[in-house]
């Protein structure tokens, strides 16, 4: 698919997001979704040495205190926003259960696409949890 403006929009928030917040160990990575009315929702994610939440799972408890029950688009991400990283196999399984429809923007900063969740590269079935 390709990137729309509202994608590319999407991939900023979630930019200035790591950029902002991703300053410790505790909040390292950065995702921003889109509900199909356009309203965006932030989160990071959440490190412990007991376990966390990726920054996927936290974007989705932030839009649904909002009422949210739909998802559109997502984007995820790291290194203070310098790459885009897909979702790791736990929260995919998530996104699926919740949002099946999801589109997943993935691949280089300079070279996005828009992905269906269910079509996402087999590589990242078990990636660095964001």
């Amino acid at each position: 698919m390709e990137m729309r403006d509202t994608d590319r929009a999407l991939v900023q928030a979630a930019t200035a997001v790591a950029k902002l917040r991703c300053r410790s160990p505790h909040h390292t990575v950065a995702s921003a979704a889109r509900t199909t009315d356009g309203r965006v929702f932030t989160g990071v994610n959440v490190q412990h040495a007991s376990g966390g939440a990726c920054a996927e799972l936290v974007v989705i408890g932030t839009a649904a205190t909002q009422g949210v029950t739909a998802l559109e688009t997502i984007v995820t991400v790291a290194d203070r926003g310098r790459e885009v990283s897909v979702p790791c196999g736990d929260c995919r399984q998530v996104l699926h259960d919740y949002f099946p429809a999801l589109r997943v923007i993935v691949g280089p900063v300079d070279d996005l696409r828009v992905v269906p969740l269910a079509e996402l590269p087999a590589e990242a079935e078990r990636g660095t949890p964001g």
